[in-house]
């Protein structure tokens, strides 16, 4: 099973390629890019959400092995402050699973957008041969 899930340096070089892609913008007008977009956005769509699961694979990895480690300091703080410390121990795979998170939700988005790009094309299509 581990060797399925990709290590941390390869989630992030995928997540900044990915959120390189997003951030890009394309006009409505030019609906041959929107269904290009949509294509590469429906295979971001599988990976982000891949990527995400490796993230969450890391953050319990590294919080079974913090918690074992950290036990004995951690029965001693009050239960909020020990999630808080928790949180602290595993802070760099909270922010890639944070980060995979908001990327697959934005891809997601952007998909739906595309979508109403399209049929709202496609609309404007059929209004036009019905008035001609």
């Amino acid at each position: 099973m581990k060797e399925l899930v990709a290590d941390k340096e390869s989630i992030k070089f995928e997540l900044k390629a990915i959120q390189d892609f997003i951030e890009l913008n394309i006009s409505e007008e030019e609906i041959t890019a929107v269904e290009i977009r949509g294509n590469e956005l429906n295979a971001y769509m599988a990976r982000s959400g891949k990527l995400l699961a490796d993230a969450k694979y890391h953050r319990d990895e590294k919080l079974k092995d913090s918690v074992f480690d950290n036990l004995k300091e951690i029965l001693k703080l009050s239960a909020t402050t020990a999630n808080k410390y928790i949180d602290s121990l595993c802070k760099e795979e909270n922010y890639l699973v944070n980060w995979a998170d908001r990327i697959n939700r934005t891809v997601t988005h952007q998909l739906d957008w595309c979508r109403s790009v399209l049929s709202k094309q496609k609309e404007e299509l059929r209004q036009n041969q019905y008035s001609n």
